[in-house]
C-alpha cells in the first residue's frame, strides 16, 4: 500500500488586507524574497488547503505569503464582473500593494496560475518569476480536443453541489478522480479540509447561481507573449485536465518558458509529492539570477 502524503499541518494565523475594495484572507510565514502561493479553483480550495504541505519548505528561506483567492475560503465573495482574469489579477496586484510586496515570486496551482499570467502579462514590473502548475490559460490544445472541451472543472463542480449536495465521499471521489494521482496517498485531513470549505454558505450560493458570477471566460492567447517573467511550466504527467502536450504549446508561446513534467502525480502535484515539487520549484527560483 502506498504510503500517506503528508497533510497540511496546522494553518499559521488568519490576517486579512482591504485591497482596491475587497477582503482577502491570508497566511504568511517565513522571511526572504517575496513569494505570493495562488491556490486552485476546486470545491473548498483554500490557500492552505492546497499549499499548506509544502509552505513550511518553501518558509525556511522565504516570506511566503498564501491568500484565499476572492470567492473562495475567508475572502471575500464578490461578484466578479467583465473579463475574470483581468479582474482578478488587478484585484491581486492591489493585494501586493497593501502587503509591501512590490515584485514577487508567484508560485501557483491551475486557477491561481491562470490568474498570474495574467497579472504577469498587464503588471510585467510586479513578477519576477511564474510557477504555473494544470492552468488553462488558453481555450484549445496542440493535439487534440480539450477533455469535455475544457469544462471537465466545471462539470465537476456541477455534479459536486447538485444532487443531495456536498459529501465526504463525493469529496474524496472528486479528488482520486481528478487531482491525485495515487488515490491511496490521498489523506484523510485533506478531504475533511476541503470537505467542510465547500459547505461554506457563500460558496455554496456561488456554485448555485446561474448568471455567470464568477466573471466572464477570457481567453489569454494574446496576453501570453507578453509575459516577460522567467516562467516553469511544471506539470503532472498524469494531469486529469490537460496532458502534457498542452503546457509544451504554453512553454512556446510565453517567451521565457520552459516545461518540466513530474511522474506519477496529477493535478495536485504540490501535495502529493510536496518534496519533489518543492526540489523542482526552488532550483528553478535559484537558477533565475544564474541564467
Amino acid at each position: 500500500m502506498s504510503p500517506t502524503s503528508p497533510a497540511a499541518g496546522p494553518r499559521p494565523e488568519s490576517r486579512y488586507a482591504d485591497a482596491d475594495g475587497v477582503r482577502f484572507h491570508y497566511v504568511e510565514a517565513g522571511t526572504g524574497p517575496d513569494t505570493l502561493f495562488l491556490h486552485g479553483g476546486g470545491p473548498g480550495c483554500t490557500g492552505w488547503s492546497d499549499f499548506g504541505p509544502v509552505v513550511p519548505l518553501f518558509a525556511a528561506d522565504r516570506r511566503c505569503v498564501v491568500p484565499d483567492l476572492l470567492q473562495y475560503g475567508r475572502s471575500e465573495k464578490c461578484r466578479i464582473t467583465g473579463p475574470m482574469w483581468d479582474f482578478h489579477a488587478a484585484k491581486t496586484v492591489a493585494l501586493l500593494d497593501e502587503l509591501e510586496m512590490p515584485r514577487a515570486d508567484i508560485v501557483c496551482n491551475s486557477w491561481g496560475g491562470t490568474i498570474a499570467l495574467c497579472l504577469a502579462a498587464t503588471y510585467p514590473e510586479r513578477v519576477r518569476s511564474l510557477v504555473i502548475t494544470g492552468s488553462m490559460p488558453v481555450f484549445y490544445g496542440p493535439l487534440a480536443p480539450l477533455p469535455e472541451n475544457g469544462h471537465r472543472g466545471r462539470n465537476a463542480r456541477d455534479v459536486y453541489y447538485g444532487g443531495e449536495g456536498p459529501t465526504r465521499e463525493k469529496m474524496r471521489a472528486l479528488i482520486t478522480r481528478l487531482e491525485w494521482y495515487d488515490g491511496a496517498r490521498l489523506p484523510d485531513e485533506t478531504v475533511e479540509l476541503r470537505w467542510r470549505q465547500s459547505l461554506d454558505p457563500g460558496e455554496r450560493a456561488l456554485a448555485a447561481r446561474s448568471d455567470s458570477p464568477r466573471g466572464d471566460w477570457q481567453d489569454l492567447t494574446a496576453e501570453l507573449g507578453r509575459v516577460e517573467a522567467p516562467t516553469l511550466f511544471l506539470w503532472g504527467r498524469e494531469d486529469a485536465f490537460l496532458t502534457p502536450d498542452y503546457p509544451m504549446m504554453l512553454a512556446r508561446m510565453v517567451p521565457r518558458g520552459s516545461l518540466h513534467v513530474m511522474d506519477h502525480v496529477s493535478h495536485h502535484l504540490q501535495e502529493e509529492r510536496p518534496g519533489a515539487y518543492h526540489a523542482v520549484v526552488d532550483g528553478f527560483l535559484r537558477a533565475i539570477d544564474h541564467p
